[in-house]
């Protein structure tokens, strides 16, 4: 992942934002939530906000990226977030931050890095190293392939549906 740091880069709005966002984390933690905040901005206003809900809600992906990218999605009716601004508290975890690419958010803004959130025992850098280093026999979970012969069976209905959204 790239870290882009040049304060050149940064709207005014976004210090705002991103003000908001470390107060969402904040309060998050004191009403029994995990230290982390975002929201999701399109054309200068703030479309919707998340904080950490993986304890609260029994979620492990109620992270708070993802929270604000659903919430700014039924929003804005739309399952693509072409144009916004994804402004979070902390660097996107390895899930965050797939699934702010595959919402096609335009920019991601983050404060804390993931080497702030070790110190706080949020430690997801094994997870990028995942990613990034090794192969999958060394995972910690095993992902095997079971080749079926009709394996491709969904894409083959998914590619033969005429009125399909494609995305």
């Amino acid at each position: 992942m790239t870290t882009h740091t040049q304060e050149t880069s940064v709207h005014a709005s976004e210090r705002a934002w991103m003000e908001e966002a470390i107060s969402l984390a904040t309060t998050s933690v004191t009403n029994g939530g995990g230290p982390f905040g975002a929201l999701v901005a399109k054309n200068g206003e703030v479309v919707a906000l998340g904080n950490n809900q993986v304890t609260s809600a029994l979620d492990p992906t109620a992270h708070a990226e993802v929270s604000a990218m659903r919430a700014a999605c039924k929003v804005l009716d739309t399952f693509s977030l072409d144009g916004c601004v994804l402004i979070t508290s902390c660097e996107p975890c390895p899930m965050c931050l797939s699934s702010a690419l595959w919402a096609r958010v335009d920019r991601i803004v983050y404060a804390a890095d993931r080497h702030d959130a070790a110190v706080a025992g949020f430690d997801d850098r094994k997870f990028y190293d995942l990613f990034e280093k090794k192969p999958k026999s060394m995972w910690p979970t095993s992902v095997e392939q079971l080749n079926l012969p009709n394996r491709t069976a969904p894409f083959d209905a998914w590619l033969a549906k005429s009125d399909r959204v494609d995305y």
